[in-house]
């Protein structure tokens, strides 16, 4: 005989389904449910028919016994099977349907009986209660089998005690009443669990359609797999409910988002404050790979909403990529910094070759003086004004390429900036990002110029970056603060709308502001005040800066102070 597959042999124990074994489980309950209620409400009523029976058995009695003949044909005759007493008796039972009714006198000689038989004989219970004067309820063995009784005091017309009564009701009679009941209730408890096994199958039916008709076992596998999925990846992934409330963080999210478990069951708002960050995850601002900023890092932001009404945010790091971005613009910006320093050198070579040739030795060094000049004129310009050495080095950088790209850049006239900034890098993130921006709107335009213009007043730091580009339209003077809104197209290696972002954000981080407007003349005027930016005042150094820089070390200055920008 060939044994029988793993895959057929019978399965023990509950099923592997949620469906299979929810039913399973709700009939069973409903079952014994239906059980337990039915045999809670049969033991009371075998009690409540015995004391109706029991009840009924005494009311007959005190009847009869309230009757003054039978007192008096107690009296005035003797026991006898045909006697008044007898006649009463009976015509009573037969009226109530008694089993029996008894009348004896004070010595409990039986005066009634429903077998005429014994009358005249003792009774064989003790009437010793009712012959005292007390009415007593039970339920006991006589001579006519097991009965419900009630005794009561005959009295005479006097109030004397001059026998009892007993009548009986048949314990056959109750006990039939009760198994009379039975199928009714059982109908009843059949009707209960045939509801509640309905009720148990639609309700095992929307389990299925939601868990898949999955096993408990493959259930207990996914929450296993996505614990495991999103703890692990480097994604930042955050769950909202129908209400917009955080109902799940992984790791990454809360690196990112630089908040920990106690945000769950609170909205973004509440868990990360107004901004940017907060409208994308709640679904406020719409679309797809958005943009954001929270604290230093730049994150890109997807949401996609769920089944159940909430919604699913991943969050990906791109500040390491904008870095490299940047540095790719900086050395971008140095090598068209380098190309327009070799162009121009190659020019004025040949025109001071030509000079030589020509043996003019004068205008040769005339020409060479008017070129060391100018260098130097640029350099002065913006050393003797700002004395901090990045800031300085900076703006000669962004001169040269605002040069080649046909861009006057000037540092103004009411420029005062001394060399004790309290965070350099930060300034010159701002700085950076303002001339930029100024030198993109400008560009392309007639007699382009960008003007910058720095001062300390105090421990302030104002600076002010003009150009005479289109400017800013005053409903958008807002709008461009906002991380990744921008009016230009992105370059191919990283997104816009991150740098006036930052600006904000840097002079936010020191108390200060950041507005824009209308510059006088047209184009825009980006305004950036920082309170407490600067050192306490000390001796005030004048540059040693007596030779111009060559351009490569200017150019080479410029792009560090650049990067650090960026």
């Amino acid at each position: 005989m060939r044994p029988t597959s793993p895959a057929r042999r019978l399965r023990l124990g509950l099923p592997r389904r949620v469906f299979s074994q929810v039913l399973l489980m709700q009939v069973a309950i409903a079952a014994g449910v239906a059980v337990l209620a039915t045999g809670l409400f049969l033991a009371p009523l075998g009690d409540q028919l015995d004391d109706q029976a029991m009840r009924r058995a005494l009311a007959i009695a005190q009847t009869t016994a309230q009757q003054p003949q039978i007192a008096r044909d107690l009296r005035g005759t003797r026991p006898s099977p045909d006697g008044p007493v007898q006649r009463e008796a009976e015509r009573i039972r037969r009226a109530t349907g008694a089993e029996y009714v008894v009348v004896m006198d004070a010595r409990g000689v039986r005066w009634s009986h429903t077998d005429p038989r014994r009358v005249g004989g003792v009774v064989s219970t003790d009437p010793g209660q009712a012959l005292a004067g007390r009415e007593v309820m039970e339920i006991d063995d006589g001579t006519l089998g097991r009965s419900a009784r009630g005794k009561v005091p005959l009295r005479d017309g006097g109030g004397e005690i001059v026998g009892a009564v007993s009548v009986g009701i048949a314990y056959d009679s109750v006990r039939a009443r009760l198994v009379h009941a039975i199928p009714g209730l059982f109908a009843y408890a059949g009707g209960a669990l045939a509801v509640g096994a309905l009720a148990a199958w639609l309700i095992s039916r929307r389990v299925q359609r939601q868990t898949r008709d999955l096993a408990f076992s493959d259930i207990a596998a996914l929450l296993a797999e996505r614990e495991a999925m999103l703890h692990g990846i480097r994604e930042g992934v955050v769950a909202l409910d129908r209400t917009g409330r955080i109902r799940l963080l992984n790791d990454e999210a809360q690196r990112l988002l630089g908040i920990g478990a106690e945000a769950v069951g609170r909205s973004p708002g509440e868990a990360l404050g107004e901004g940017r960050t907060a409208d994308v995850l709640a679904g406020r601002v719409t679309g797809t790979d958005l943009l954001t900023v929270r604290g230093q890092r730049v994150l890109v932001a997807n949401r996609m909403p769920t089944g159940d009404g909430g919604a699913v945010a991943t969050l990906r790091d791109r500040t390491e990529l904008e870095q490299l971005g940047r540095e790719l613009d900086s050395t971008r910006g140095l090598i068209d910094a380098l190309r327009a320093q070799d162009h121009e050198h190659a020019n004025r070579m040949h025109t001071l070759l030509g000079l030589l040739e020509l043996e003019m030795y004068d205008d040769a060094v005339e020409f060479v003086g008017e070129v060391v000049g100018d260098h130097r004129a640029t350099a002065e310009q913006v050393t003797e004004r700002i004395l901090d050495p990045l800031l300085a080095a900076l703006l000669v950088g962004k001169a040269t390429v605002a040069a080649e790209r046909g861009v006057a850049l000037w540092v103004s006239d009411r420029t005062r900036f001394p060399d004790r900034l309290v965070d350099a890098r930060g300034l010159v993130t701002i700085v950076g990002n303002l001339v930029d921006n100024a030198l993109d709107a400008v560009a392309g335009e007639r007699h382009a110029r960008v003007e910058v213009e720095l001062r300390a007043e105090g421990r302030t730091a104002v600076l002010t970056v003009r150009d005479t580009g289109p400017g800013i339209r005053p409903e958008h003077r807002e709008l461009i603060f906002t991380e990744g809104w921008s009016t230009k197209e992105p370059p191919a290696h990283r997104q816009r709308g991150i740098g006036l972002s930052l600006v904000r954000r840097l002079a936010e981080r020191h108390g200060g502001s950041a507005v824009v407007g209308e510059a006088h003349g047209g184009g825009a005027e980006f305004t950036v005040v920082l309170p407490e930016a600067l050192a306490e005042a000390g001796p005030v150094l004048e540059p040693a800066l007596t030779t111009p820089a060559p351009a490569a070390a200017t150019a080479a200055a410029a792009a560090a102070a650049e990067e650090e920008a960026r």
